[in-house]
């Protein structure tokens, strides 16, 4: 039987490995809107209402991500209400620019890119009840236009990411679809919520999705250089973990034990880290 990951799980934190440090903070203080938890000369740790999010690894030497390396196609953070993606689109038309905006029915959402070219998303959920009508066990999503000025007028004028803001999902460059699936879904055990041409998206329970992968830029090489250094996927009690750790070990992946759990890496040396919610 395909495993399934309990319903509560979830994306916890992501890191990047960066290379200046400084403009990186600043950025997603000053346009994603997250406060700085913690820094060092080596990292900084990013957040909102005390809730880590983002964990900025500095690494001047490391090479740019090669044109062809599997790696991240955007972080998203989620945030709570409409009026706080309003606040976001103020923040990123006063300090940077807009790449893209849409509505996908489910959501909508903003989209950009910091300093060093990773991308970002800043998006709300519908409620629910918004959501449209689909087959059992899929969502339906679309990529239509996003009313601009219609959201400008929801802002409530905040200047930070407020309480409540999250990685709602990690959208990721991938080689083969087949074989993102056969990691993320045979082994990790989310499941295939619906696809689009050359993507898949998958999650726990029934959210539209925890997590993404695409072949769009015909990438066919393993991670590597700045970008994504790692991501978080948690899930809600240790036998959950453990069992997760047990599947992950039958495959050829390798399993590395952390302090709250374990890391791997799927087959694009994309590393993952598992960890029981807090």
């Amino acid at each position: 039987m395909t495993p399934t990951l309990p319903p509560a799980s979830r994306v916890g934190r992501t890191a990047l490995t960066v290379a200046d440090l400084g403009t990186q903070t600043d950025f997603y203080r000053d346009v994603v809107g997250l406060a700085v938890l913690e820094r060092s000369s080596e990292w900084a740790v990013l957040g909102a209402d005390d809730v880590e999010l983002l964990v900025l690894e500095s690494a001047p030497d490391a090479g740019e991500r090669h044109s062809r390396a599997a790696g991240l196609y955007h972080n998203a953070f989620r945030v709570p209400t409409r009026a706080a993606l309003g606040d976001a689109l103020g923040r990123i038309r006063g300090h940077w620019q807009l790449s893209g905006a849409s509505d996908h029915l489910v959501s909508e959402a903003l989209y950009l890119t910091d300093p060093e070219g990773n991308g970002v998303e800043m998006y709300r959920d519908r409620s629910r009840t918004e959501w449209p009508d689909a087959p059992e066990g899929q969502v339906r999503m679309a990529t239509d236009p996003l009313d601009l000025e219609s959201l400008a007028a929801d802002a409530a004028g905040e200047g930070a990411a407020p309480a409540g803001t999250d990685v709602g999902h990690v959208h990721l460059e991938v080689a083969d679809l087949a074989t993102f699936r056969s990691f993320w879904v045979d082994t990790v055990g989310f499941r295939e919520t619906t696809t689009y041409p050359g993507a898949s998206f998958v999650a726990a329970g029934d959210y539209h999705h925890h997590l993404a992968g695409n072949v769009w830029h015909d990438r066919s090489g393993e991670a590597g250089g700045r970008g994504l250094s790692w991501f978080e996927v948690v899930v809600p009690g240790a036998d959950a973990l453990a069992a997760l750790r047990d599947r992950v070990a039958a495959t050829d992946a390798a399993v590395t034990s952390t302090d709250t759990g374990f890391e791997t890496a799927d087959h694009d040396g994309i590393r993952v880290r598992f960890r029981v919610e807090a």
